[in-house]
This record gives structure tokens, sequence and C-alpha cells, in this order.
């Protein structure tokens, strides 16, 4: 397969590809006599692996040891499920922190009259002028 047609199959674009190549993500791919990359079937197993693995937020280097885990038919899951772990409480480090953003813009909108006044008290606290 070509990296038009792995993209597509594989549903990230060709530049992608391209940057998971130059990370060490997947291998440098085959070239053909024209030069063109040459993808196999196990490329494009493991391209739609990269971007689930994205999909659920793992950092690239996450991902490459979730990689060298799933190649790996000794481990234990135990590596995995610890990824995995850290993974949930990094996000729910993320979420209570959007939650405290909220909480903060939901407040000083609440206290902003919203007219024709200059002043402003999200602007203030923006500024570092509010209480």
């Amino acid at each position: 397969m070509n990296i038009g047609e792995v993209a597509t199959q594989a549903g990230v674009p060709a530049k992608t590809i391209r940057y998971y190549e130059s990370v060490g993500l997947i291998p440098a791919a085959a070239r053909r006599g024209n030069g063109y990359r040459s993808y196999s079937q196990t490329d494009l197993h493991t391209l739609r692996f990269i971007h689930r693995a994205r999909e659920l937020g793992f950092s690239v280097a996450e991902i490459e040891d979730l990689l060298a885990l799933w190649r790996n038919k000794r481990r234990k899951s135990q590596a995995v499920k610890a990824i995995a772990l850290a993974k949930i409480a990094e996000i729910e480090r993320k979420i209570a922190a959007l939650e405290t953003m909220k909480r903060t813009i939901r407040h000083l909108t609440a206290h902003c009259h919203g007219d024709a006044r200059p002043d402003c008290p999200i602007l203030d606290d923006l500024a570092g002028d509010g209480g």
C-alpha cells in the first residue's frame, strides 16, 4: 500500500504517518523502485493501534511503551494496566483543573453586569486587579 492508501485505512493523515516514522513509533517504510513508501498490513495494524491510543490521549512516549508491550508476547498485563491507570490519574487531574477554571469563569461572569459601564470584573481578574 502507498502512504495515501494506508493513511485512509488507518484514519490518519499522511503527514502524521511521516511524523510517526520520524519519531520512531513506526519503522521507516520500505521504498519501491520509484521511491514511494510502501506499507504492509502489519504497518497498517500498528498505525491503527497508534491512532486509537492517540484518541484516548496517550502521549507519543506512552505509545512507545504500549507498542513495546503489545509486541512483547511475554509481557505482563500489570505493566499495561499501570500505564492506563497513570493516564486515568492524569485525565482526572486535567478534569479537576478544567472544573476549577469553569467555576472561576462562571463566578466572574456572574459578577459582570454586562452593560454599558466600563468596569468589568472579568478583565480586572485577568489583569490581576480582581479579588
